[in-house]
């Protein structure tokens, strides 16, 4: 568990690092160039670099963890990636049972593979589940997200690549859109943006834009943070309500 630079949570908690490529939005992995970095650097969690590896002994973080957290689980993995086995992800649903004055978010690019894995388990009560929805043709991943009893569905739409379309936000409570980072980063327009910003609007659905990436407003590429999380001049990252502690 570390805290992390992801606006829209607090921490991380990472059981199972390492993955391989899914679809579009994996080109440009962010957590693989971080996994060779570390490993690079001698870090011993990372010393089979993006090698999908199980960290049993991070199953007991949480219950050190006294005030409450919003913690990411397995940012620098898939928890429904092939390779992780069913009983190791029933450890890590019932660490998330076991510790009720936390809320933790847990997110997907493998939609099919965790509504197969749901099909017969409940979703703990503080734990949000999501999918990853970066370009129209994966917008079936909304669908399974449905399928899927959990307190709050949310999409992170990041990183944004084309124009989505109409979406059906039946069921959703919570959108996150960012555009990519890193040297080989693809551009995102405003317009997507704002498109999906329209739709979370008139749903009544909490909209949180992170952050522009490699690429600004104006088409013009340059650091992250030069480009910044402006949108329409407003810093829009708004948030679900979290019944644990409002």
């Amino acid at each position: 568990m570390k805290k992390t630079k992801i606006d829209w949570t607090k921490q991380t908690w990472n059981l199972v690092t390492g993955c391989t490529k899914h679809s579009a939005g994996c080109a440009n992995c962010y957590a693989l160039v971080i996994a060779e970095r570390l490993k690079a650097m001698g870090n011993a969690k990372y010393a089979n670099g993006f090698k999908l590896t199980l960290h049993p002994k991070a199953l007991d973080e949480p219950y050190t963890w006294k005030k409450h957290r919003k913690v990411f689980v397995c940012s620098m993995s898939d928890p429904f990636h092939k390779d992780v086995p069913k009983d190791f992800i029933d450890k890590i649903l019932k660490v998330i049972e076991d510790n009720p004055q936390h809320t933790f978010q847990m997110l997907t690019k493998r939609a099919g593979e965790m509504v197969a894995y749901f099909k017969d388990r409940d979703v703990p009560s503080n734990l949000w589940v999501g999918v990853t929805v970066e370009n129209a043709d994966v917008k079936h991943r909304i669908d399974c997200l449905r399928e899927v009893a959990t307190p709050k569905r949310f999409l992170s739409i990041e990183p944004l690549l084309g124009e989505l379309g109409d979406l059906d936000l039946t069921g959703i409570n919570w959108i996150i859109v960012g555009g990519e980072s890193g040297k080989n980063a693809r551009p995102m327009a405003e317009t997507w943006v704002l498109d999906i910003k329209r739709q979370a609007d008139a749903n009544g659905i909490p909209f949180f834009f992170k952050q522009w990436g490699a690429w600004g407003r104006d088409g013009v590429k340059r650091s992250v943070k030069a480009n910044g999380k402006l949108l329409q001049g407003k810093i829009v990252q708004n948030m679900p309500k979290d019944n644990i502690t409002e």
